[in-house]
């Protein structure tokens, strides 16, 4: 699950240091020094208690539930040098366990409906070696590898299966209610959003729409999708650089907004509007809001926090307060609990690592 989610803002990195998906890249180009926390921070996080740390260092990020909330999958590199992989935990942060297998580059974890078993994706399909970071010699870019395949597995990690072999990078999948994954793909020369049934049968298109986009999710009752995209006017200077990089397996993150589309790919809408960059939308429980990162109230800076906002683009809340990153949320099945990645509490600069908070409504 990297595409924009994944994004950032223009020469923001602002995902979780290390090479996430492209939602979850290079957060780790910070500034020396940040704004003092401020002491009052439990006051104005209001729906969030009890807040918990469940990892201690390097790059971890996306951690999601298993459907019956005792257990998250996630995404770690605890060597800052090593590549992602993936890994199980209870939620209180023990029995942690690796389920990729150790190759390669892994990104955007996710359990299916009986939890019987997950999905990811892995370069290890085309190489098993750690895939190179590209030259920033253009500038902030972010790899699409092309080595990127969706691969299901028992949830212990054994018994592993493509789902996707086209060529270019296929990530980022989610799965809904109803057992089908959505996901980002490039096969058709853009980055597209496609849905496919658990077992990689059926794949339908969803978007056509010229730009990154990504970061997909479906709604609680499996019958909309929410996603972040950018969609440059065509022949303008910004389309030409996306596709021309995108040729070259490479993107230049930027802002980006938030839509919604019913699960087949109608009733497109947008519903932020406001030039930040942001990501990692997801639902609340009862489907009315949704939850997401964005550095809205730090346009050219690395603050990212966590807001709500309603389906309908009205009402937004400011839920997190520290002045570093705070990204890629999502609630427990049952509403009670959220999980989120941080900066906050690093014992390196640059560490991300998943924490867990009793949600107060």
């Amino acid at each position: 699950m990297n595409a924009r989610l994944t994004l950032a803002a223009a020469t923001v990195a602002f995902m979780a240091a290390g090479l996430l998906r492209p939602d979850v890249l290079l957060i780790a180009q910070q500034p020396a020094a940040l704004p003092p926390v401020p002491q009052n921070l439990a006051s104005l996080e209001t729906h969030l208690a009890d807040i918990r740390m469940l990892t201690d260092k390097g790059e971890n990020a996306e951690a999601y539930f298993s459907p019956d909330g005792s257990h998250l999958i996630f995404q770690s590199s605890p060597d800052p040098v090593a590549c992602d992989q993936m890994y199980v935990m209870k939620i209180d942060g023990s029995d942690v366990r690796r389920v990729s297998n150790g190759q390669g580059r892994t990104t955007c974890g996710f359990f299916s409906r009986d939890a019987k078993q997950i999905v990811y994706a892995s370069t290890h399909g085309k190489s098993p070696a750690c895939p190179d970071r590209p030259s920033m010699a253009r500038g902030y870019v972010w790899p699409i590898f092309d080595g990127y395949d969706i691969y299901t597995a028992k949830a212990d990690g054994s018994g592993t299966r493509a789902l996707t072999s086209s060529p270019g990078y296929d990530a980022e999948a989610t799965v809904g209610p109803h057992g089908r994954i959505v996901f980002t793909s490039v096969r058709d020369g853009d980055m597209e959003i496609y849905s496919m049934a658990g077992d990689g049968s059926d794949v339908k298109r969803l978007t056509n729409l010229p730009g990154p986009d990504g970061g997909a999710f479906y709604s609680p009752d499996g019958t909309q999708i929410v996603f972040r995209g950018r969609h440059p006017q065509a022949g303008s200077p910004e389309f030409v650089e996306y596709f021309t990089l995108l040729k070259e397996g490479l993107w230049k993150p930027t802002s980006t907004e938030l839509y919604i589309m019913n699960a087949d790919g109608s009733n497109l809408r947008q519903i932020t509007d406001n030039g930040a960059a942001n990501f990692a939308p997801f639902w609340t429980p009862d489907g009315k809001r949704l939850i997401f990162s964005s550095n809205l109230h730090n346009l050219k800076g690395r603050n990212f926090d966590l807001f709500l906002i309603n389906a309908d683009g009205s009402g937004v809340e400011q839920v997190t307060h520290h002045p570093d990153f705070d990204g890629f949320p999502m609630f427990s099945p049952d509403g009670t609990q959220l999980v989120f990645a941080s900066n906050r509490n690093q014992k390196t600069r640059g560490d991300t690592n998943i924490f867990l908070a009793r949600w107060k409504p």
